[in-house]
């Protein structure tokens, strides 16, 4: 057996060994983000609080000042929206667990063990994302209170969409938390950056008919492009007449180009990747 082929032969081990050690760390950090997500069940209660004025408080007083258009009202229209609205809040917040191990220290024990960083990142990532998949989840239980019709392919649909989602969101909040020393200074910075990206994604408004310089701002939010695909498959099962389908209208159109939903779930998963490579190269400096 030549040299070539020996190195071959015991570098195979090797690399099934890293790759099984990885796996491991991913799997213990993400189990790590469910224990602490079940056993925090005044932050599971309270994260709902928000959305669901929103839905009923939102959604009532404008139904009563916009109207009804063929039996589909605000509501309706908001309620992707909402459901949008939670998976985001919890899956940046997640990362604030990051900011906290690095204030009592655990952060540094992690760091210092022998596991790929870009495994504890993955694995936190996943965590945080799963959580705010369920809590978007048990959103959709109050789809029936506001005449919104679920089917079993439209749940399927909608978790796989929360995930993309969550994923994203989760891989840019753990970005800016492996830069932030502080608790405080996590949570200015998520809040400045978490309600305009809310508020500019359409989460909440019609994206036709809108000011010219307002479309410029929600065609260069990425957000845009996760609430979108969760909008058109809820509307899609629902019977929508030609004139509430006009109204609400789903789609995002650049320079009278509607871009299909593909390209946006495309455009969620190369947000997804920038922002978790960045995070594992901040978590490869030393912390």
């Amino acid at each position: 057996m030549s040299a070539t082929q020996t190195n071959v032969t015991q570098a195979q081990p090797q690399h099934h060994l890293a790759a099984t050690s990885d796996l491991r760390t991913i799997g213990m950090v993400w189990r790590r983000e469910l224990i602490r997500f079940t056993r925090t069940r005044t932050r599971i209660l309270t994260s709902f609080v928000q959305p669901i004025l929103f839905l009923f408080v939102l959604g009532y007083g404008m139904t009563s000042l916009v109207g009804t258009t063929g039996g589909f009202d605000f509501k309706k229209f908001v309620f992707p929206g909402i459901v949008s609205m939670t998976v985001v809040t919890t899956a940046i917040f997640s990362a604030i667990s990051i900011v906290w191990d690095r204030e009592f220290g655990f952060l540094r024990e992690m760091l210092v063990a022998p596991v790929s960083r870009g495994a504890l990142v993955i694995g936190k990532t996943l965590g945080g994302a799963s959580v705010a998949t369920v809590q978007g989840t048990i959103m959709l239980a109050l789809a029936p209170l506001i005449g919104v019709h679920l089917t079993p392919l439209l749940v399927l649909e909608v978790i796989g969409l929360e995930m993309l989602m969550a994923s994203a969101l989760t891989a840019f909040g753990v970005f800016v938390a492996s830069r932030i020393q502080r608790m405080e200074g996590f949570q200015v910075v998520m809040q400045l950056v978490l309600f305009p990206m809310i508020f500019l994604s359409g989460a909440l408004f019609p994206l036709n008919g809108i000011p010219g310089w307002l479309a410029v701002i929600t065609r260069l939010n990425p957000l845009t492009y996760a609430v979108d695909p969760l909008r058109h498959v809820v509307f899609a099962a629902q019977d929508m007449p030609a004139a509430a389908a006009a109204r609400f209208a789903t789609g995002v159109t650049i320079f009278s180009y509607t871009v299909p939903m593909f390209l946006e779930i495309v455009i969620v998963l190369a947000f997804l990747v920038v922002f978790l490579g960045l995070a594992i190269i901040g978590f490869a400096k030393k912390d």
